[in-house]
């Protein structure tokens, strides 16, 4: 797996890229690396990369109107804070602190409106609240080319590699 030119930092680039090994989970695959690292093997010329990628969804719970109007309130003091804090840049005084809850108060109003608008517009569809993590299922170790083969050898040596042949 080589990385197109111009989509991502080229420190990831490998020159010719091998696969040295093929895991369940990432923290074998760092093991994998840990260890040849402890054998001086060129770590520089390896790459842990996740395959097989899938999207993993968590319901939290149930939307109602006052879940739904309770997220718009907290999605709108951000908002309103800005807003407000951009308006005490115009005033003086005492009024200062007004402003700033006038703000926050009309941040959260359009918060709540606008989340009930879009809950509204929605006709009951996806009626619960998730949050949503794209995970791998396997991960691979890539070498360069030119030591592909001495990793593929080292990895093999190593004890829980070679007990991880043996079971089912």
């Amino acid at each position: 797996m080589s990385v197109m030119p111009g989509k991502a930092s080229g420190m990831f680039n490998l020159e010719y890229p091998q696969s040295v090994v093929v895991v369940d989970d990432y923290e074998t695959a760092q093991k994998i690396v840990d260890g040849l690292s402890d054998k001086e093997f060129p770590v520089e010329n390896l790459c842990i990369v996740g395959t097989d990628l899938k999207t993993m969804e968590r319901v939290t719970g149930r939307r109602t109107w006052g879940s739904v109007l309770g997220q718009g309130a907290v999605s709108g003091l951000g908002m309103g804070l800005l807003v407000g804090l951009m308006m005490m840049f115009f005033t003086t005084g005492e009024a200062i602190v007004a402003v700033l809850l006038t703000g926050l108060l009309v941040g959260v109003i359009i918060g709540m409106i606008t989340a009930a608008i879009t809950y509204a517009m929605s006709g009951g569809e996806r009626d619960f609240n998730s949050v949503q993590q794209v995970v791998a299922t396997h991960y691979e170790v890539l070498a360069e080319h030119k030591v592909a083969a001495k990793a593929r050898e080292m990895v093999a040596d190593m004890p829980f590699m070679r007990s991880k042949a043996f079971q089912g």
